[in-house]
């Protein structure tokens, strides 16, 4: 759809053109080539040595033992930053009397669907439906009927079929198979061949969070291989074109300002944030062969997660994700949001982490793949607010005891104990039911 049409459908095209003046006001001046360089002293790129070449070829399977010094690298931004942005959004057109109704911290006038229609959506989740991670842990052996029917979508070879599976789970054992990649040597020849000063960010934000990881920290090798390849890759940069986004620039031999010489940079075009590596994490338990997990993830980035992390009209956008979760919480557990409000405590700000990250590092690393099987099999993210939701309608108890935020975000720091499945089905049809 075009510009206009996106702005029809979900709010009025000056809001849209807020959107973009944000990200390029707000994020993207602390996120540029130019700040980034002119901030850190360091080239946007450069050739590697021949020393550092042979160094960085002798090590590729072990890049966490080289010895690289980001002592004076911080994050360019991290969830917080990027909420502050969201919240800043508004409609110039709208009446103050309708956007000072809302409760939360998402005023731009998002059409979010209600929890019937959701339901809708969802049906296959249904409370009476057997779930991978859900019914299976009751039984001996597993669900073997369920396993039987997933060798016979595998031996189809039918993609429709295996979306068609991935609704109610898949079983572990099973996710790897079907997966046919092949490996871009250019990419990491172009790792090889030049050093980025986004290579820093990478491997600062790897050490700041996986290798701090009890469950993430033996992949350190791999996530600094795939992140490095990731960012060379000049395929992803098309998802900006995608939600009407502007992707970061360089200027080709200095000539700043001259739209010909006028490049994407990196030339995936992503900047990490703090937390990145994490999107990576889960899928590492997967693919030890480094050729399909970089495929893979690339595949996963470029359909859904790259939505978590640009502002775009879509309804299931990191923005319309946010108001989604508002919208939710206020009419599933209005008692729960009416106290925290009145503590002065925004749900949003707690939850918010959660799914710009997917929930990867904060659940365990089953509970994360078996929520990522609904992401793809529905191809929707609109499952992570309904998941964040329930989380908080789990905790309700010890919520509605609380007096400030920080009581609030430790009642829900730990999520290792969470079960994807029954919050799910919880969230969307225990209501429903009774």
């Amino acid at each position: 759809a075009d510009l206009e049409e996106l702005c029809r459908n979900f709010f009025d095209s000056d809001l849209h053109l807020s959107l973009l003046e944000a990200v390029e006001k707000d994020l993207t001046s602390g996120a540029s080539s130019s700040y980034l360089a002119s901030n850190l002293g360091l080239p946007l790129a450069r050739r590697r040595t021949e020393k550092d070449f042979n160094a960085l070829v002798s090590k590729w399977n072990e890049l966490s033992v080289i010895e690289k010094d980001v002592s004076s690298i911080r994050p360019v931004y991290a969830s917080k930053d990027f909420l502050e942005v969201l919240v800043a959004v508004r409609c110039p057109n709208a009446l103050p009397e309708m956007t000072d109704t809302r409760w939360g911290l998402i005023h731009a006038p998002l059409r979010c669907k209600t929890i019937d229609q959701l339901r809708l959506d969802y049906h296959d989740l249904a409370i009476s439906l057997s779930q991978t991670g859900v019914d299976d842990e009751c039984l001996p052996d597993g669900d073997v009927e369920r396993e039987k029917l997933t060798v016979k979508v595998l031996e189809s070879g039918s993609a429709p079929l295996a979306q068609e599976l991935a609704k109610r789970g898949v079983p572990l054992s099973y996710r790897v198979t079907g997966h046919a990649e092949q490996y871009l040597q250019g990419l990491k020849q172009a790792v090889l061949d030049h050093d980025l000063l986004v290579d820093a960010l990478i491997f600062k934000d790897v050490k700041l969070t996986a290798a701090n990881n009890d469950m993430y920290f033996v992949f350190e090798d791999y996530l600094h291989m795939i992140l490095l390849m990731f960012s060379r890759d000049p395929a992803i940069v098309g998802v900006y074109r995608r939600c009407c986004a502007t992707a970061p620039k360089a200027y080709l031999n200095g000539r700043v300002g001259d739209e010909s010489a006028a490049v994407a940079y990196p030339p995936s075009g992503v900047i990490p944030f703090h937390g990145f590596a994490l999107l990576l994490c889960p899928l590492c338990f997967l693919y030890p062969d480094p050729k399909e997990l970089y495929l893979v993830f690339r595949e996963l980035y470029t359909r859904h997660f790259y939505k978590l992390h640009v502002i775009s009209s879509e309804p299931d956008s990191i923005l319309g994700l946010c108001a989604l979760f508002e919208s939710l919480l206020q009419t599933q557990e209005p008692e729960l949001f009416h106290h925290l409000r009145s503590e002065g405590i925004q749900p949003l700000r707690i939850a918010f982490r959660w799914m710009m990250l997917a929930f990867s590092g904060l659940l365990l690393p089953e509970q994360v793949l078996l929520l990522w099987d609904r992401i793809v099999a529905y191809d929707s993210l609109t499952i992570l607010p309904l998941f964040a939701v329930g989380v908080f309608s789990f905790r309700k108890h010890n919520l509605l005891q609380t007096k400030s935020f920080s009581a609030a975000e430790a009642v829900l720091s730990d999520l290792t104990t969470l079960s994807v499945g029954p919050i799910l089905q919880l969230t969307l049809f225990a209501r429903y039911n009774d």
